[in-house]
C-alpha cells in the first residue's frame, strides 16, 4: 500500500517528523517535496534550505520509504510526482486539507486522508508559520505606509504640514528590492545590527537609523524621509507630524489590539514589478498648497478611520490618500502599474488600493473586506502581519 504526503518541509521540525510516523501507519510512504522555484512563486519569500537538501533531509527520515522533488507548480505541484507513483492513499493535515485536493483524490481512485495536526507525546506543537514569525520577529521588520507619504519631505510639507500613517510589519514575506517597503534603509539597519533591531527606546531608535542613514557624507544629494526609519523602528501603528522639517513635531503610537487585529484583517499584498532602474517618481511633481493639504487631510481621516475601525471610512480615505499622491506625484504611476490597479480594483473584495512607498511598481497594498479570504482564494495576496513589540 503506498501513501503519499507532499509539503515544502523547509523549516523541518518535529512536527512534520511526527505527521511523517502517522501517516507511515497507512502504508509505505513517499514524499513529495516542493522546489525552490515553486516556493518562491507560490509563497514569495526564497528557501532557507535548497530543494537538494531538504530532498535529502526527508530523505533520512526512517518513516519516509522514499522521496521526491515535485515537478508541478503552485499549490496542486503534485500532480505529476503523484501520476507517475500511483499511490492508493493521499494523507494530509487537516490545515493543508482543500476541496481541489479532494476532488483530484477522488478522480485519479485514491483515498483521501485527513489527520489532525498533533505532536508527539511530551513535545510543543510546531509548525512552519510560528518558527517563521519567531525567526522574523528577531529580525529586521519592514514598514508599510498607510496615509500621507511624502509629507515626511520638507519640500512637500512647507506647503501644508500633516501626519503620515505607518505600521511596522513582521517581515514574514519575501520583502522584494526597490518595491517600496524601505529595503535601503532595512540594508542600513543590517550594517548596524546584522541580526536584530536593539532593545532600546523605539523612538531613539529611529532617530539613530536616519541620522545613520543620512550621514553628512552622503553624496546622492538624496534624504530618505523618516517615515521609513520610524515605520520600522517603532512597533505597532504610528503616526508622525510634519512641517517643513525632517524630523516629526510629534510622534502618536497606536498599539490596542482589537485595532491592530483590525487591520490586518483588512489589508494584504499583491506583488507587481521592482521600480525600474533610472525611474525617477519626482518628474513632473505637481507640488502647491491644495494638492498638499488633500494630502494631509486624507491622512487625518484615515486615522480616524481606523480608530473607529469603520471599514467604510478606512477605504475612502486610504484611496484619497493614494489619489492625492499620484496628483501630486503622477510618474508614480509608471506603465504597467495601471493594468495592475485595474485588474485589482475589479475585484468585488478589494475597497481600496495604494503602492507603497514612492511607487513606480513595488506592490499594490489592497484594502480588503477580508484579508484571510482574500489570500486564501489568490495565491499571490501575501497577508500582513504587524510587529507588536
Amino acid at each position: 500500500m503506498k501513501v503519499f504526503v507532499s509539503g515544502c518541509y523547509d523549516l523541518l521540525h518535529s512536527g512534520h517528523v511526527e505527521f511523517f510516523r502517522q501517516a507511515s501507519q497507512f502504508g509505505d510512504l513517499y514524499v513529495g517535496i516542493g522546489s525552490d522555484a515553486t516556493i518562491l512563486e507560490y509563497k514569495h519569500h526564497r528557501t532557507l534550505y535548497p530543494e537538494q537538501e531538504r530532498l535529502f533531509m526527508v530523505k533520512s527520515i526512517r518513516y519516509v520509504k522514499d522521496a521526491f522533488i515535485n515537478a508541478g507548480s503552485g499549490v496542486m505541484d503534485f500532480v505529476p510526482t503523484v501520476e507517475a507513483l500511483h499511490p492508493d492513499r493521499f494523507v494530509v493535515n487537516s490545515d493543508g486539507s482543500s476541496e481541489e485536493k479532494r476532488k483530484y483524490c477522488e478522480e485519479h481512485g485514491i483515498e483521501y486522508i485527513v489527520l489532525d495536526r498533533t505532536p508527539a507525546d511530551g513535545l510543543t506543537p510546531r509548525s512552519s508559520t510560528d518558527i517563521k514569525r519567531t525567526l522574523a520577529n528577531s529580525g529586521i521588520p519592514t514598514r508599510l505606509d498607510l496615509a500621507g507619504t511624502w509629507i515626511d519631505q520638507p519640500y512637500v510639507s512647507t506647503y501644508a504640514p500633516g501626519w503620515a500613517i505607518t505600521i511596522s510589519l513582521v517581515a514574514d514575506f519575501d520583502v522584494r528590492e526597490r518595491c517600496g517597503l524601505s529595503t535601503s534603509t532595512r540594508k542600513q539597519i543590517h550594517r548596524l545590527w546584522p541580526v536584530r533591531l536593539p532593545d532600546m527606546d523605539p523612538e531613539m531608535l529611529a532617530k539613530l537609523v536616519f541620522c545613520f542613514e543620512n550621514e553628512p557624507e552622503r553624496n546622492d544629494g538624496i534624504i530618505s524621509g523618516a517615515q521609513d526609519a520610524i515605520g520600522i523602528c517603532i512597533p505597532g501603528l504610528c503616526r508622525h507630524y510634519y512641517d517643513a522639517h525632517y524630523w516629526p513635531e510629534k510622534i502618536e503610537q497606536c498599539h490596542d489590539e482589537h485595532i491592530l487585529s483590525w487591520l490586518e484583517h483588512h489589508i494584504c499584498l499583491v506583488p507587481m514589478f521592482p521600480r525600474r532602474p533610472g525611474c525617477s517618481v519626482v518628474e513632473g511633481k505637481q507640488l502647491n498648497e491644495p494638492n498638499v493639504r488633500a494630502l494631509a487631510a486624507a491622512a487625518d481621516n484615515c486615522w480616524k478611520a481606523i480608530m473607529q475601525c469603520d471599514l467604510d471610512a478606512f477605504a475612502k480615505a486610504y484611496a484619497d490618500s493614494f489619489n492625492a499622491q499620484v496628483t501630486l506625484f503622477p510618474a508614480m504611476i509608471q506603465p504597467g502599474v495601471q493594468d495592475y490597479i485595474d485588474r485589482y480594483s475589479a475585484m468585488p473584495d478589494v475597497r481600496a488600493w495604494k503602492m507603497p512607498g514612492a511607487g513606480g511598481g513595488g506592490y499594490l497594498a489592497l484594502v480588503v473586506s477580508d484579508a484571510t479570504t482574500f489570500c486564501n482564494t489568490h495565491s499571490e495576496a501575501i497577508p500582513l502581519t504587524i510587529r507588536r513589540k
